[in-house]
C-alpha cells in the first residue's frame, strides 16, 4: 500500500521543507485523495465483490507511485471534478500531487514524473452556485431516514446550512463542541482557530436525535470517542463521504446546479446577507481573516445591493 510513501513523504515535508503542521496536513490530504481514488478504481477484474467492500484491498492491486501515468492522473482529475470540487480546489490539490512526485525523484520512488504535462483547470473568478431554501429543504427531504446512516445525514446537512461549516470542520466536530443549552457550537477552523457559532434549533433537534437514539448504538473505533459523525465502523467520515453525500442528494432531488459541501456554506451566507445581516457578524461566524473574504462568498445581485443603498445611504434618500 501507500503507507510508506506518505509517511516518507510527510517526513520530508516536515524536515526538507521545513512547512507548517497546517501546510503539511493539506499536502497529506491531497495525498490521501489520490490514494481513495486508485483504491475505488481498481483495474478490471481486481475489484473486490461488494461482500468484500468493507474488507482491505489487496496492496497489490492498487498502482505505485512509480507506475502512475498521466491517464490516471487525468482520471483522477476527472473523478475530483465529478464529485462537486471547484477548480482553485482542483489546482490546490494537482499542486499538492506534483509536489509528491518531486519527493518521488528526489529519493528514487519513481524515474519519471507523470504531472509534467497535467494541465490544472483554468482558474478564473466566479461566484459559487447559490441553493435557495426550497431546494436545500427538497435535498434534506430526500434523505432515507429508514436507514441507519439516515438521521446522521439529515444532522450534518442541518448543521451545515444553520452554521456555514467548512466539510473539514463538519468531519471534525466533537461532542465536547456542542453547547445546545446556550445554542451555540465551537467550530475549529483553519489555522487551528476556534470561533463559536449559533446554531438553528432544527439543526440542535435533529443532532440532539442523532447523538442520542442512532450515535449511541455505534461500536466506537479508539481515538474516535469525541466525534460527533462517525462511519458504520465507529470512525470519522472522511471528507469524500461529505461530497457523495451531498451529490446523491442534489441528483434525488432533481438539482441540476453544480452542488458541494462549499455550496451550503455559500448559501448561508448568501441568505443572511439578503436577509440583512451585518457583514461583519456573517464574517465571524464564517471565520474569515479578512473582510474581503467575506464579500466574495457573500454574492449579492445589484438589485439587492441597490436596495441596500436606498435604505441606507443619505445620498439615495
Amino acid at each position: 500500500m501507500w503507507e510508506p510513501y506518505k509517511k516518507g513523504f510527510k517526513a520530508y515535508l516536515q524536515l526538507e521543507r521545513s512547512l507548517s503542521s497546517n501546510s503539511v496536513s493539506a499536502y497529506m490530504r491531497d495525498l490521501e485523495l489520490l490514494t481513495e481514488y486508485l483504491q475505488e478504481n481498481l483495474p478490471t477484474g481486481q475489484k473486490p465483490s461488494a461482500a468484500l467492500k468493507t474488507a482491505r484491498i489487496d496492496a497489490e492491486a492498487v498502482k505505485k507511485p512509480s507506475t502512475l501515468t498521466l491517464k490516471d492522473l487525468q482520471s483522477f482529475l476527472k473523478w475530483i471534478t465529478e464529485l462537486g470540487m471547484t477548480a482553485s480546489s482542483q489546482a490546490r490539490i494537482i499542486s499538492g500531487i506534483r509536489t509528491f512526485y518531486k519527493y518521488c525523484l528526489l529519493e528514487d520512488i519513481s524515474k519519471t514524473d507523470p504531472t509534467t504535462l497535467l494541465e490544472a483547470p483554468r482558474l478564473k473568478r466566479t461566484l459559487p452556485e447559490v441553493l435557495s431554501f426550497d431546494e436545500i429543504e427538497s435535498m434534506i427531504s430526500r434523505i432515507d431516514l429508514s436507514k441507519t446512516e439516515g438521521g446522521r445525514n439529515k444532522a450534518i446537512l442541518e448543521t451545515m446550512y444553520s452554521c456555514g461549516l467548512r466539510v473539514t470542520e463538519v468531519i471534525n466536530l466533537k461532542l465536547s463542541q456542542l453547547y445546545f443549552d446556550a445554542g451555540f457550537i465551537r467550530v475549529v477552523g483553519k489555522g487551528d482557530k476556534e470561533r463559536l457559532v449559533p446554531i438553528g434549533r432544527s439543526a440542535v433537534k435533529y443532532l440532539g436525535i442523532y447523538k442520542n437514539k442512532i450515535r449511541v448504538h455505534v461500536p466506537v473505533e479508539p481515538g474516535n470517542e469525541d466525534i460527533v459523525f462517525l462511519n458504520n465502523r465507529g470512525s470519522k467520515l472522511s471528507r469524500i463521504m461529505i461530497f457523495y453525500i451531498i451529490k446523491d442528494l442534489a441528483l434525488k432531488a432533481g438539482i441540476k446546479k453544480t452542488v458541494s459541501p462549499h455550496t451550503f456554506r455559500h448559501s448561508f451566507a448568501t441568505h443572511l446577507i439578503e436577509g440583512g445581516a451585518d457583514l461583519r457578524a456573517v464574517q465571524e461566524m464564517l471565520g474569515h481573516e479578512s473582510i474581503t473574504t467575506t464579500e466574495i462568498y457573500t454574492h449579492l445581485d445589484r438589485e439587492f445591493l441597490r436596495k441596500t443603498l436606498e435604505k441606507h445611504h443619505p445620498a439615495f434618500k
